[in-house]
């Protein structure tokens, strides 16, 4: 027998192996549809679950359907509890290559990466495309913010930009920063149409900043670029930096290694001294 090689026809086995793959609770074995003859979900139950119709998704799965919204590739994702690499390989399938992970989370990452930002002698971070703090140094915690104090759901950069009072104070180019950062969020809202989290997030700001709400009602809009940190650390004084972000991490294009590097020219290197002997 031949492969076809059809890219609609592929998405689409892909997708009926993932819905076979689940396992449907024991309650429903036996429901309103009747007892499961075949393994998995029903396409109706994906279907429903995605928000779509269940002729259109059967189509999908059929290789009858040319162009797919990505919108609507995200609802199945989550529909079929798409892992990582499983979520990444059915966006290229339907030419969004290149978008990676939906929502990388700290156990998407190798164990190897925190063992390399700890060996950096300045702050260091990993986020995601949400600037959720995924991973982070020690240094970051007695710099930029103490992420060890704050719960996982709400260690996110752009909100303890706009709600640390810590940071607020510390931070002297603070404006300049918050420009970029909701400028960053802006792109980055505009282009995960479909994630409520996003929204979610953006109306909280608006309520608890009144610095964000302005900001986010320009719908200006940022590029990653190197940008300068100026802090007045209680310790240390003045520490000037350069933020810098590589992303596309173990080919996940939406984890980023974000590296507070001292700025050349300046007694950022030394006075960082005394902050790295109490943090280790």
């Amino acid at each position: 027998m031949s492969l076809t090689h059809n890219r609609s026809k592929i998405l689409g086995d892909f997708l009926k192996s993932r819905r076979e793959r689940m396992k449907p609770e024991p309650s429903d074995i036996v429901g309103r549809l009747g007892r499961r003859r075949t393994p998995g979900l029903r396409r109706e139950e994906v279907a429903h679950l995605a928000g779509v119709s269940l002729t259109w998704y059967t189509w999908l799965e059929q290789g009858r359907v040319g162009t797919v919204s990505k919108e609507v590739i995200v609802s199945v994702a989550r529909a079929l509890h798409l892992s990582s690499e499983e979520y990444a390989h059915l966006l290229r399938l339907a030419n969004y290559a290149g978008e990676g992970d939906l929502n990388p989370k700290p156990e998407d990452m190798h164990e190897g990466i925190q063992g390399i930002i700890d060996q950096l002698n300045c702050p260091a971070m990993i986020t995601n495309h949400r600037t959720e703090v995924l991973a982070y140094n020690r240094l970051a915690t007695g710099i930029i913010a103490d992420f060890r104090e704050i719960p996982a759901d709400k260690r996110v950069m752009t909100r303890i930009l706009f709600t640390d009072p810590q940071l607020r104070k510390q931070l002297v180019n603070w404006d300049e920063v918050a420009h970029y950062t909701a400028g960053r969020f802006r792109s980055s809202f505009d282009q995960q149409i479909g994630d409520p989290w996003f929204e979610k997030l953006a109306n909280q700001l608006c309520e608890e900043s009144e610095e964000f709400r302005a900001l986010w009602r320009l719908h200006d809009v940022q590029q990653k670029k190197a940008i300068r940190y100026t802090l007045e650390h209680p310790v240390a004084g003045r520490l000037l930096f350069e933020l810098t972000s590589f992303s596309n991490i173990n080919g996940n294009a939406n984890l980023h290694c974000c590296i507070f590097t001292p700025l050349a020219g300046t007694d950022t290197e030394q006075r960082l001294a005394s902050i790295r002997h109490a943090a280790y």
